[in-house]
């Protein structure tokens, strides 16, 4: 799964038809699209923009296309888990025809563990299905990376058919995979390492933001490891340089860093990123080239 780029104009309004055009890419490579997600700048836009990027993927893949999408809450620290707001954002989705990921919020992550799980669990109770998320506090101040025992918790949970795991860190990705492979081995532990795209090989699957920039190269690199082929190294080796540098912190400012490598390769008519968004300096430009 790759998480859609929101793409900008020069003046800062959302291009709809290069996203059209994205969702199209990203499904015609094999790769299921993630749209209002954290590279869509989620947090950043309204109800009304989050419903209209679910209505141009839904028509761009059609009724029968896959597709994810992020259930965000925005909300300040210290508020307390608003579950009416969540319920509105899993409608939202699951009218669209999509599965939810839900988004961290203060609100989701107050508290404990347990706690955390709980909420989960009130609102699976309204859902075929979703995908959890644990998210570090370097992309998001509300994020919240559970114990390994809370984490066994998610995992049988029936409703949650995988969770995508944006920790950074390959240890605790690697404890999580042998928990999947010893408690529910269909679940699917999601890597969000964009410092890692390799977790591959040890099992995890993946819905990444740095995929956003070359969904093809991505689908590429998959079906060489599927078949055994070693040319998976080098262009790992390339995807992850990429990876690295877009990545660094800031680390909310990849999302400059991916818009940069889609106008470059001629895909975008604007390398801008949403107007509150973080940026980078013009100099990238020749690096990601």
């Amino acid at each position: 799964m790759s998480a859609i780029l929101l793409p900008m104009t020069a003046a800062g309004r959302t291009d709809w038809d290069a996203f059209a055009a994205h969702v199209a890419r990203t499904a015609a490579s094999g790769i299921v699209p993630a749209v209002n997600m954290d590279t869509g700048y989620v947090q950043l836009i309204d109800d009304a923009t989050r419903r209209e990027a679910l209505r141009i993927a839904r028509d761009t893949l059609g009724p029968a296309g896959e597709m994810v999408a992020g259930a965000c809450v925005v909300d300040a620290p210290g508020d307390t888990f608003d579950e009416p707001a969540y319920g509105r954002q899993l409608e939202m989705i699951v009218a669209a025809g999509a599965t939810p990921v839900i988004f961290p919020s203060f609100g989701l992550t107050a508290g404990s563990d347990a706690d955390f799980i709980a909420r989960h669990a009130a609102l699976a109770r309204h859902l075929p299905g979703f995908i959890g998320f644990e998210l570090s506090t370097a992309f998001v101040p509300s994020g919240r990376v559970l114990a390994l025992d809370a984490y066994a918790d998610l995992v049988q949970m029936p409703e949650c058919l995988g969770a995508k795991h944006s920790s950074l860190s390959r240890r605790l990705e690697w404890q999580r995979l042998a928990l999947r492979d010893r408690l529910r081995p269909e679940f699917h532990v999601f890597t969000g390492n964009d410092l890692a795209i390799d977790m591959v090989r040890y099992g995890s699957d993946w819905l990444l933001g740095l995929s956003t920039a070359w969904p093809e190269a991505f689908a590429q690199r998959d079906a060489w490891w599927a078949a055994g082929d070693a040319r998976f190294d080098e262009l790992d080796d390339a995807l992850q340089a990429l990876g690295d540098f877009a990545f660094r912190p800031p680390v909310p400012a990849y999302k400059h860093s991916m818009a940069q490598a889609l106008h470059l390769r001629g895909l975008l008519a604007s390398d801008q990123p949403h107007p509150d968004s973080p940026r980078r300096p013009a100099s990238d430009r020749e690096i990601i080239r």
